[in-house]
């Protein structure tokens, strides 16, 4: 069950300012094989280099980044170690109280495309959701699982690969949590981030492209509008 989503931010901003550089935010749900892959591509269609760290047995300083919980559990299919992340709080949602419970990256160098593995979520306590937030901005949802199905069609077991891509900057930190209180959920395994040029992602058209589509959508309602009366005199 692959997901690559892309989400066009700050549209409006687009419109309203011609200088407003392009902002994309791009996920990926995937099973670990098919979100590695995925993650690789986007980078490097958007002209980036993807890097990676595997986790490692009480590790939690590497060379390009520290976390702020060590490794130390193996789950089935991840390639690394794993933190344990098990979300605590009692309101459900990306403005919810599970923030907290989470694990934090902090990076040496700023990037803005961020993926790791999840492993044994999307078991209970439904929905349950998966968060990336970027130098303490505001969470992007990059998995929601509502029953088993969810999780265990991406390769048989409940682990996935989630990833996260912001072009409209470059950061720091890396927050990811979860919000499925009263489940168990570990994060970690192999680490993939990379920096890419700020607007590379494909996603907002340049604001003149936005009036084009405008027009054009106003002009197909026109038309409709147009055509519905002599339709229903034919009926």
């Amino acid at each position: 069950m692959r997901n690559l989503a892309i989400a066009c931010v700050a549209a409006c901003s687009a419109l309203a300012f011609s200088g407003a550089a392009n902002a994309t935010i791009v996920t990926v749900f995937d099973s670990i094989p098919g979100g590695t892959s995925d993650f690789n591509s986007t980078v490097t269609t958007a002209g980036g280099t993807p890097l990676s760290e595997q986790l490692l047995y009480g590790d939690s300083t590497y060379a390009d980044f520290s976390l702020s919980k060590t490794p130390y559990y193996t789950y089935t299919q991840t390639t690394g170690y794993l933190t344990d992340i098990g979300p605590a709080g009692t309101v459900k949602g990306p403005t919810g109280d599970s923030r907290p419970s989470g694990v934090t990256l902090t990076f040496t160098t700023a990037i803005n495309s961020f993926g790791f593995e999840v492993g044994d979520w999307g078991t209970c306590c439904y929905p349950s959701a998966l968060y990336i937030a970027f130098d303490g901005g505001a969470p992007i949802q990059v998995g929601l699982s509502t029953g088993l199905n969810n999780v265990y069609l991406t390769n048989g077991q409940p682990a996935v690969f989630v990833a996260a891509f912001d072009d409209s900057g470059s950061f720091n930190t890396v927050e990811f949590w979860g919000d499925g209180f009263g489940e168990v959920l570990y994060a970690g395994g192999t680490v993939r981030y990379a920096l890419l040029d700020q607007g590379s992602l494909p996603g907002i058209p340049e604001p003149s492209t936005w009036a084009m589509m405008i027009a054009g959508f106003g002009l197909a309602g026109s038309a409709l509008r147009r055509r519905r009366p002599a339709a229903l005199l034919a009926a």
